[in-house]
């Protein structure tokens, strides 16, 4: 397609070196001024997105961290880990506040609702578990998967839930009453992440089928497909304020497309891995990458 070949490619970027091993997901916490990653090297790092100066060095799983959140209030940071538990840690102090074991498999992706009174977690185990962050509890587990659950993802409204697993499908659920409201069943290979937009209008997969799909998830209706990733997805994000949706592949690259016509507006190509994570800042001027290469970077989008 001759959009593919028209998209801009950029290569320069800050590098945020300290990491041992492989780094799998990162997020900014609401204020934009705190980058967590968290990284096969069994650590979760806070870091100034500004000066790239690592503040805090979290240790405490006793495996490969897979994923990492903020709540909305940025009050709370989450982790989670191959040693099949979820972390919370208070990320002024980087104090671990609770340690959240209920699941028996690692568990790969982690969710705060809006409200941050639930937290949702997928596993190796074939289930999503919804926890209480305040007690420590789990409060409800949602089976019926048939594949590890591998990413989760609430809406901006709190109302839906949406889970990627290795069945290669999508789910939207219920977190109040935990019934399955709809299966999108439309990626040849597994589902490795979900996100919505800034209003819940859009929802975004990521799959091993090298593509990202977009559903409305009031109909389940695939609105369109995105093309051009050479490797598995892994990871999608959309800006704060949903003109933008990022992906990262193990094609080395992070793409940054136009939703609303699914073109690929920019390739970031400067990792020496896969590329498993992506996160816009929440002013939607730096897009933060975490890659195979132990490095997380930040690429200028504005």
């Amino acid at each position: 397609m001759s959009w593919i070949a028209e998209a801009r490619v950029d290569e320069k970027s800050m590098a945020l070196v300290g990491h041992t091993n492989w780094v799998t997901s990162v997020a900014f916490n609401p204020e934009g001024t705190v980058l967590a990653s968290a990284s096969h090297d069994k650590t979760v790092r806070l870091w100034d997105p500004e000066t790239g100066v690592c503040l805090h060095t979290l240790e405490g799983h006793s495996s490969w961290a897979f994923d990492v959140t903020f709540n909305a209030q940025g009050t709370l940071l989450a982790s989670a880990s191959a040693d099949r538990s979820v972390r919370l840690w208070d990320p002024g102090t980087g104090e671990c506040l609770a340690t959240l074991v209920h699941h028996s498999g690692s568990i790969y992706g982690i969710a705060f609702n809006p409200e941050g009174t639930l937290l949702a977690s997928a596993s190796e185990d074939r289930a999503v578990r919804l926890w209480d962050p305040e007690t420590a509890e789990c409060r409800q587990t949602l089976p019926g998967y048939t594949g590890s659950t591998l990413g989760v993802a609430f809406n901006p409204q709190g109302t839906l839930l949406a889970t990627a697993s290795a069945d290669r499908k999508v789910r939207l659920w219920d977190p109040g009453t935990g019934e399955c409201l709809a299966t999108l069943d439309a990626h040849l290979a597994p589902v490795w992440d979900v996100a919505f937009n800034h209003d819940g209008s859009v929802l975004a997969s990521a799959s091993a089928d090298k593509t990202v799909r977009l559903w409305d998830p009031g109909t389940g209706e695939c609105l369109r497909t995105l093309e051009g990733h050479l490797g598995w997805v892994y990871s999608v994000a959309f800006n704060s304020e949903g003109t933008l949706l990022a992906s990262a592949s193990d094609d080395k690259t992070a793409r940054v497309w136009d939703p609303e016509t699914g073109e690929c507006r920019r390739i970031f190509a400067g990792h020496t891995g896969w590329v498993l994570g992506v996160a816009f800042s929440p002013r939607a001027d730096v897009l933060a990458s975490a890659s195979e290469d132990t490095t997380v970077r930040l690429w200028d989008v504005s």
